[in-house]
């Protein structure tokens, strides 16, 4: 039996060769079986590639938008108070861009406070700033929707908020707010908190909810007046690459001064991004299911097929086929519904992820609905990046599944003895 016979009997039991007229019932359902098995491959890769692609788009919008208001590298002092440390920005400013990879540097004063607007009471972090150094290492300046960031002056105790801390409070540019210090004064009347009225300068919009409800910015000296004892402060740096943070964060620790460490974006906010990393593997594993169920039913059209082509390996084997062409037959056609139930997902489902962006919209405005409140997922709009890694690994494991599947029945198909099968015929 040559190869070419082989590929002809297996592509008629796929169900791509001519069908004779009187098929029975029984060959249609096993066609049918099959045909399922083929759509829930199919469905079972477009999921996946779908689902993982808007985690990738998740995790890079939320970064990129994150990194647009947050250093890629901080320089931290500890030990000192932050009238200090901004004495010492031209030295750590220059020890810092000796490294090829340092593009800008600024300082920054760093506390948690509480922000007051009449009986409106809102927990905040407040960054002091140096608004002529501030455009090397963020965005900040592209990101005001009123007034400037130069308007924040030493002396001046101006704040820039987010417009959602902004409409939270009812406040205007021109306004002005109750800045209340962690830290205060303790007299024979008690403890007195430390208050300071800052005037709104300015607000900005960063695309994350988060911080544009929870950020604030001032001053350095400012900032370093009013949290002077329980403020950190420090160097802000922007790296070529915001990739390759990690590695020249560790390159800095070895060559900076001592009592001065650097942390990079990844380990500022290592949580986060370890808990998306996790969420990713958990539906990759979980959904990796779906075509695991589609496997099994390809294993199960496998079996029925070869019970129903029993008689028809007997012929084969009478007039010539050996087991391991029989055996071939099968694999052909089992492989020809993973291959192309595959191939069909991956189409379905980078075209589906490529355009999630405009399909997503238009189904909240059919249905009028949101499917991402900016309050729980800090962003509003349906991202999606589709990795060609991503796509080759889910590629891969649905043929391995398919493949796998068809060992068994055709297995069992080249173990058939044409004697025993022709005796019941």
């Amino acid at each position: 039996m040559g190869r070419f016979f082989v590929w002809w009997v297996g592509l008629r039991y796929a169900g791509f060769g001519r069908r004779a007229r009187g098929a029975s019932g029984k060959d249609r359902f096993v066609s049918f079986v099959a045909a399922m098995a083929m759509t829930g491959i199919a469905l079972g890769v477009a999921a996946l590639i779908v689902v993982l692609s808007v985690m990738n788009g998740f995790q890079r919008d939320v970064r990129d938008r994150m990194l647009s208001v947050l250093p890629h590298i901080e320089l931290y002092v500890p030990g000192q108070q932050p009238e200090q440390v901004l004495q010492r920005f031209d030295e750590l400013s220059k020890a810092a861009l000796l490294n090829r990879d340092v593009r800008g540097t600024a300082p920054f004063v760093a506390a948690p406070a509480i922000l007051m607007r009449g009986q409106a009471l809102r927990g905040v972090q407040v960054r002091g700033i140096d608004p002529a150094y501030e455009p090397q290492v963020s965005e900040l300046d592209r990101q005001m929707v009123a007034g400037r960031l130069s308007d924040l002056e030493p002396g001046g105790f101006g704040v820039v908020l987010g417009q959602t801390l902004a409409q939270m409070l009812g406040v205007m540019p021109g306004e002005t707010v109750m800045l209340l210090a962690p830290q205060g004064s303790v007299s024979p009347a008690g403890f007195t908190p430390r208050l300071r009225q800052f005037t709104v300068v300015g607000l900005y919009r960063s695309g994350h909810y988060e911080y544009d409800s929870s950020l604030v910015f001032t001053d350095a000296l400012d900032a370093a007046r009013l949290f002077r004892d329980t403020g950190s402060a420090g160097v802000r740096l922007s790296v070529a690459d915001m990739h390759q943070a990690p590695r020249v964060a560790r390159a800095l620790d070895a060559s900076l001064p001592p009592g001065v460490f650097a942390a990079d974006w990844s380990r500022n906010n290592r949580t986060w991004f370890a808990a998306v990393q996790t969420e990713k593997r958990m539906m990759f594993l979980i959904l990796t299911l779906i075509v695991a169920v589609a496997a099994f039913n390809l294993l199960s059209s496998q079996v029925m097929a070869v019970k129903d082509k029993q008689a028809d390996i007997a012929i084969l084997r009478t007039i010539g086929a050996t087991p391991g062409a029989i055996a071939q037959i099968f694999l052909i056609q089992g492989a020809l519904i993973g291959v192309i139930g595959t191939l069909v997902g991956i189409t379905g489902g980078s075209l589906l992820a490529y355009n999630v962006d405009t399909l997503v919209p238009a189904i909240e405005r059919l249905l009028g609905v949101q499917f991402l409140p900016q309050e729980i997922y800090f962003i509003s709009s349906l991202p999606s990046d589709p990795r060609a890694s991503d796509i080759t690994v889910i590629g891969v494991t649905a043929l391995v599944m398919s493949l796998l599947a068809t060992l068994y029945p055709s297995w069992r198909a080249a173990r058939l003895e044409p004697a025993q099968v022709l005796r019941h015929e």
